[in-house]
């Protein structure tokens, strides 16, 4: 039974991802998502006690899953180069499906948003190990790995904010796209043309 009960939870995960991806969160009381699943209340309380509580639950769902994906587009061993652009592209479609009224709901719920901004904090890290190795291989340009890094993080983090959507109209998605882009330009070294 318990088997039973833990399928049927992570199923109304998924099914609330969707529909948060899809329509945002704070709008939904836990009869709408109720109604919206076709479950009970006592069954969305199997995700937690209260609104918030699923909420922050489903979010993190979420970010475990988009997380998942993003380190399995890296798996492969390939060249510091495309591991990057691999990582942030990557980053880019798993919040492609993203609404912008989710992304507006993140934003505006503080537990959420600190999921985001965690999230994105590891990332940053992560795209800073890349690049490290990166110069340590040669294949990009003797850089400050740690300034390069630092520069990604806070553009990272100024994605993540809402402040580059605010500043550009540029959806987060697209945003890890272009800094994908611009970094790979600015580190990758060049071989003159013959």
């Amino acid at each position: 039974m318990p088997a039973l009960v833990s399928r049927r939870r992570e199923e109304l995960l998924d099914q609330l991802v969707s529909l948060f991806l899809a329509e945002g969160f704070r709008h939904f009381t836990l009869d709408d998502l109720s109604a919206r699943l076709h479950c009970s209340k006592s069954t969305l309380y199997t995700l937690g006690q209260t609104k918030d509580q699923v909420t922050v639950n489903v979010v993190r769902r979420f970010f475990r899953t988009a997380t998942g994906q993003v380190e399995s587009a890296i798996a492969a061993p390939t060249a510091p180069g495309e591991r990057i652009a691999g990582y942030l592209h990557a980053i880019g479609d798993a919040l492609r499906p993203a609404s912008a009224a989710f992304m507006a709901d993140l934003a505006a719920h503080a537990f959420a948003r600190e999921i985001y901004e965690q999230n994105t904090a590891i990332a940053a890290r992560r795209v800073g190990e890349l690049i490290a190795a990166g110069v340590t291989s040669g294949e990009f340009r003797p850089v400050h790995a740690a300034f390069v890094a630092d520069t990604a993080a806070a553009t990272m983090a100024r994605i993540q904010s809402g402040a580059v959507l605010a500043a550009t109209g540029l959806a987060d998605a697209d945003a890890y796209d272009e800094l994908a882009a611009i970094l790979l330009e600015g580190i990758t070294i060049r071989t003159p043309a013959r």
